[in-house]
């Protein structure tokens, strides 16, 4: 008798069958908690009890790529705000692109319903020449760079869902106001200390889910407290996408308090690592791009024992999503592309890197409507489903399936820097 598991693959399903019960790898997903009503309660106690300025509010978003129920409960909170005396024009809300694409008007109606035409937007560009305001550094030396007309705000307030992010630890919360509204320059001074220049290698405390002793976070922490949140919203979603709660408060604490609430759910410990393991990203818009599915490829990898292979439904229907990606697999090697992002960190140098440490370390292949002239580029190999079906029949090892790649994180002392060396 043959088992079938259904993964996902942008917005359709695959089905794959198995002579023999693979080892399921799966997030323990939430009950969910939360609904208009009960959201609506939780902002009228945070209103009341903290005395927020109204006269001209700053709400930060994410964008399409970490969606966060925004049609459902965005016109509750500007219900909220204007029953409390904000003026509807005086209310603008920004979305954090970082260094990421503008969005089309109607990607935007689709992401954020009727609220994206109920008061003034803001698409944030990290190449502004004069929208920033300097505010010092970091101890690390990233230039803390407002943007002006949020400095200028009576009061800002973040709402995004939280997030393993592969080397920043969480995403989400402080990540709305920087990376997500920061300056280029100033990005990728942060995105820098991915990198350990003495020991020429991706810095091991750079982990998903690692907050203390990671020196990238750490810099975000120092970058927050020149100018934090007055309130944030901290979604904890599921792994089908569905809002299960949102928590309000502000500050370091809070937002740990929603990391831990997230990690619990999605975290496991797997020191015996697997031969194989077939998963998806979790679908869309989890596998929108290549940048977006390489979290599930890393998360995926960390499951992964040396030698061994990894196959990841990652349907990529826009691409790449990165202009400064590829150009790194162009050059000579690792160390040559280690060193030039040492001596300028560009975009997502970072990545790349990560990609190539992992290359190294384990066979990759993807389910992806991505050209096979780039994954040749890249080092991964462009498979077929019904390609995989063959390696899955043939495999006799160890054999994982993880349905939800982009969420589950193996916080296993093993799995923590496999992927992290260049020598």
């Amino acid at each position: 008798m043959t088992l079938s598991i259904s993964l996902a693959h942008g917005t359709e399903l695959v089905e794959f069958h198995f002579l023999r019960a693979p080892k399921m790898l799966t997030v323990r997903d939430m009950t969910p908690q939360m609904d208009e009503e009960r959201f609506g309660r939780r902002l009228t106690a945070y209103l009341n009890q903290e005395t927020l300025d109204l006269r001209g509010p700053a709400i930060v978003v994410a964008d399409k790529t970490r969606l966060c129920g925004y049609p459902q409960y965005l016109p509750l909170l500007l219900d909220s705000l204007e029953m409390k005396g904000a003026e509807k024009d005086a209310i603008s809300i920004h979305i954090a692109y970082g260094t990421h694409e503008r969005q089309s008007d109607d990607e935007c109606r689709r992401v954020y319903g009727p609220a994206y035409e109920r008061c003034r937007w803001v698409h944030h560009c990290c190449d502004d020449a004069v929208g920033f305001v300097t505010l010092g550094k970091t101890r690390r030396g990233t230039p803390v760079r407002f943007r002006s007309d949020c400095l200028a705000a009576s009061c800002i307030i973040t709402f995004g869902a939280i997030s393993h992010h592969y080397f920043a630890g969480y995403g989400g919360g402080r990540k709305l106001l920087f990376p997500g509204l920061g300056e280029k320059k100033a990005i990728y001074a942060n995105h820098g200390l991915f990198l350990d220049q003495k020991m020429r290698s991706l810095a091991p405390g750079c982990q998903p889910g690692v907050l203390d002793g990671n020196p990238l976070a750490e810099d975000l922490a120092e970058y927050e407290a020149f100018r934090p949140a007055d309130m944030a919203i901290h979604g904890i979603l599921d792994s089908h996408g569905r809002v299960c709660d949102l928590l309000i408060g502000r500050g370091t604490g809070h937002f740990r308090k929603a990391c831990a609430a997230h990690g619990a759910f999605c975290e496991m410990q797997v020191a015996d690592r697997f031969e194989g393991v077939l998963a998806s990203c979790g679908g869309f818009p989890k596998d929108i791009n290549f940048i977006q599915s390489h979290k599930a490829i890393h998360n995926a990898a960390a499951f992964v024992r040396d030698g061994g292979w990894l196959i990841v439904l990652a349907q990529c229907r826009d691409g790449i999503g990165s202009r400064t990606f590829l150009p790194w697999f162009e050059m000579e090697n690792r160390d040559a592309a280690f060193d030039q992002l040492t001596a300028s960190y560009v975009g997502n140098g970072g990545t790349a890197l990560a990609m190539m440490a992992k290359l190294k370390r384990i066979r990759i292949g993807l389910v992806t409507s991505l050209a096979p002239s780039i994954a040749r580029r890249i080092g991964f190999e462009c498979l077929s489903a019904s390609q995989v079906q063959k390696i899955v029949d043939a495999h006799e090892g160890a054999l994982a399936i993880i349905p939800n790649a982009s969420m589950l994180v193996n916080k296993s002392p093993a799995s923590t820097s496999p992927d992290f060396g260049f020598e």
